[in-house]
Protein backbone atom coordinates (compact mmCIF):
# COMPACT_ATOMS: atom_id res chain seq x y z
CA UNK A 1 0.00 0.00 0.00
CA UNK A 2 1.55 3.24 -0.87
CA UNK A 3 1.61 6.08 1.37
CA UNK A 4 0.41 9.39 -0.13
CA UNK A 5 2.68 12.34 -0.08
CA UNK A 6 1.05 16.39 0.33
CA UNK A 7 1.70 19.24 0.49
CA UNK A 8 -0.26 23.02 1.28
CA UNK A 9 -0.23 26.02 -1.44
CA UNK A 10 -0.90 28.85 0.29
CA UNK A 11 -0.79 32.95 0.49
CA UNK A 12 -0.27 34.69 3.47
CA UNK A 13 1.25 38.09 4.50
CA UNK A 14 2.80 38.55 7.47
CA UNK A 15 0.87 41.41 8.80
CA UNK A 16 3.38 42.36 11.41
CA UNK A 17 6.35 42.40 9.02
CA UNK A 18 3.56 44.79 7.04
CA UNK A 19 2.76 47.19 9.98
CA UNK A 20 6.35 47.77 10.16
CA UNK A 21 7.33 48.55 6.18
CA UNK A 22 4.36 50.75 6.76
CA UNK A 23 5.32 52.48 9.94
CA UNK A 24 9.07 52.81 8.35
CA UNK A 25 7.37 54.23 5.01
CA UNK A 26 5.58 56.99 7.21
CA UNK A 27 8.72 58.00 9.07
CA UNK A 28 10.60 58.25 5.26
CA UNK A 29 7.97 60.13 3.57
CA UNK A 30 8.16 62.74 7.00
CA UNK A 31 11.45 63.15 6.57
CA UNK A 32 11.08 63.61 2.71
CA UNK A 33 11.92 67.06 1.30
CA UNK A 34 9.38 66.68 -1.32
CA UNK A 35 6.71 65.72 1.40
CA UNK A 36 7.64 68.85 3.92
CA UNK A 37 4.62 70.46 4.39
CA UNK A 38 2.26 68.65 2.91
CA UNK A 39 -0.61 66.58 3.79
CA UNK A 40 0.19 62.73 3.23
CA UNK A 41 -0.72 59.90 5.36
CA UNK A 42 -0.61 56.43 4.66
CA UNK A 43 -2.96 54.47 7.90
CA UNK A 44 -3.08 50.79 7.98
CA UNK A 45 -6.37 49.67 9.49
CA UNK A 46 -6.84 45.68 9.14
CA UNK A 47 -6.66 44.50 5.12
CA UNK A 48 -6.66 47.81 4.07
CA UNK A 49 -4.41 50.70 3.80
CA UNK A 50 -5.83 54.28 3.07
CA UNK A 51 -3.40 56.65 1.45
CA UNK A 52 -4.24 60.32 0.93
CA UNK A 53 -1.71 63.45 -0.54
CA UNK A 54 -2.45 66.87 -2.36
CA UNK A 55 -1.60 65.26 -5.85
CA UNK A 56 -1.26 61.76 -8.00
CA UNK A 57 2.47 62.63 -7.73
CA UNK A 58 2.95 62.11 -4.10
CA UNK A 59 0.13 59.44 -4.20
CA UNK A 60 2.63 57.19 -6.56
CA UNK A 61 5.85 58.25 -4.62
CA UNK A 62 4.19 56.92 -1.21
CA UNK A 63 3.52 53.46 -2.58
CA UNK A 64 6.95 53.39 -4.56
CA UNK A 65 8.48 54.06 -0.81
CA UNK A 66 5.90 52.21 0.63
CA UNK A 67 6.96 49.26 -1.48
CA UNK A 68 10.63 49.57 -1.47
CA UNK A 69 10.27 48.75 2.23
CA UNK A 70 8.39 45.72 1.65
CA UNK A 71 11.01 44.47 -0.21
CA UNK A 72 13.46 45.16 2.55
CA UNK A 73 11.35 43.91 5.49
CA UNK A 74 10.68 40.44 2.65
CA UNK A 75 6.45 41.09 2.30
CA UNK A 76 5.81 40.48 -1.19
CA UNK A 77 4.81 42.92 -3.23
CA UNK A 78 1.96 41.25 -5.00
CA UNK A 79 -0.13 41.46 -2.13
CA UNK A 80 -1.51 44.68 -2.77
CA UNK A 81 -4.23 45.20 -4.97
CA UNK A 82 -3.89 49.37 -5.71
CA UNK A 83 -7.29 50.62 -6.02
CA UNK A 84 -8.22 53.70 -7.75
CA UNK A 85 -7.52 57.45 -7.29
CA UNK A 86 -10.42 59.21 -6.09
CA UNK A 87 -10.71 63.10 -5.41
CA UNK A 88 -11.34 64.04 -1.62
CA UNK A 89 -11.85 67.13 0.10
CA UNK A 90 -10.04 70.40 0.12
CA UNK A 91 -7.78 69.62 -3.39
CA UNK A 92 -6.56 66.33 -2.10
CA UNK A 93 -6.57 62.71 -3.62
CA UNK A 94 -7.20 59.39 -1.98
CA UNK A 95 -6.33 55.76 -2.55
CA UNK A 96 -7.43 52.23 -1.26
CA UNK A 97 -4.91 49.41 -1.56
CA UNK A 98 -6.52 46.30 0.30
CA UNK A 99 -3.59 43.24 0.84
CA UNK A 100 -4.79 40.13 -0.20
CA UNK A 101 -4.38 37.12 2.00
CA UNK A 102 -5.06 33.48 0.37
CA UNK A 103 -6.19 32.20 -3.09
CA UNK A 104 -9.10 32.86 -4.57
CA UNK A 105 -11.43 30.17 -5.83
CA UNK A 106 -10.72 31.96 -9.45
CA UNK A 107 -6.93 31.40 -8.95
CA UNK A 108 -7.21 28.21 -7.32
CA UNK A 109 -9.52 26.93 -10.10
CA UNK A 110 -6.25 28.28 -12.72
CA UNK A 111 -3.29 26.68 -10.34
CA UNK A 112 -4.92 23.52 -10.45
CA UNK A 113 -5.92 23.80 -14.24
CA UNK A 114 -1.92 24.44 -14.63
CA UNK A 115 -0.90 20.96 -12.57
CA UNK A 116 -3.31 18.84 -14.29
CA UNK A 117 -1.32 20.32 -17.65
CA UNK A 118 1.65 19.33 -16.38
CA UNK A 119 0.42 15.50 -16.49
CA UNK A 120 2.11 14.95 -13.43
CA UNK A 121 0.45 12.07 -11.34
CA UNK A 122 -0.34 14.23 -8.90
CA UNK A 123 -4.34 15.53 -7.28
CA UNK A 124 -5.15 18.96 -6.55
CA UNK A 125 -8.37 20.26 -4.49
CA UNK A 126 -9.62 23.44 -3.24
CA UNK A 127 -9.88 23.51 0.40
CA UNK A 128 -11.14 27.54 1.87
CA UNK A 129 -8.33 29.60 1.06
CA UNK A 130 -5.64 27.27 0.07
CA UNK A 131 -4.75 24.31 -2.09
CA UNK A 132 -3.64 20.95 -1.30
CA UNK A 133 -1.72 18.53 -3.60
CA UNK A 134 -1.34 14.92 -3.09
CA UNK A 135 0.76 12.72 -5.00
CA UNK A 136 2.11 9.10 -4.61
CA UNK A 137 5.86 10.12 -5.17
CA UNK A 138 7.71 13.11 -3.12
CA UNK A 139 9.60 13.76 -6.65
CA UNK A 140 6.27 14.44 -8.35
CA UNK A 141 5.50 16.55 -5.89
CA UNK A 142 8.81 18.25 -6.11
CA UNK A 143 7.98 19.12 -9.71
CA UNK A 144 4.57 20.66 -9.14
CA UNK A 145 6.39 23.43 -6.79
CA UNK A 146 9.03 23.83 -9.75
CA UNK A 147 6.77 24.12 -12.22
CA UNK A 148 4.69 26.56 -9.89
CA UNK A 149 7.75 28.84 -9.36
CA UNK A 150 8.56 29.36 -13.22
CA UNK A 151 4.52 30.57 -13.72
CA UNK A 152 2.89 33.59 -12.56
CA UNK A 153 -0.33 33.41 -11.26
CA UNK A 154 -0.61 37.08 -9.77
CA UNK A 155 -0.61 36.17 -6.20
CA UNK A 156 2.41 34.97 -3.79
CA UNK A 157 2.58 31.23 -3.73
CA UNK A 158 4.62 29.64 -0.35
CA UNK A 159 4.33 26.13 -0.17
CA UNK A 160 4.23 24.75 3.35
CA UNK A 161 3.25 21.36 5.59
CA UNK A 162 5.26 18.81 3.13
CA UNK A 163 4.58 15.53 4.34
CA UNK A 164 5.92 12.33 3.47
Amino acid sequence: MAKDCSFDIVSEVDMQEMDNAVNQATKEIAQRYDFKGSKAEMVLDKETLKLSAEDDYKLGAMIDILRSKMVKRNVPLKCLDIGKIESAFSGTVKQTVTIQKGISKEKGKEVIAYIKEQKLKVQAQIMDDQLRVTGAKKDDLQAVIHKLREKDFGVELQYINFRS
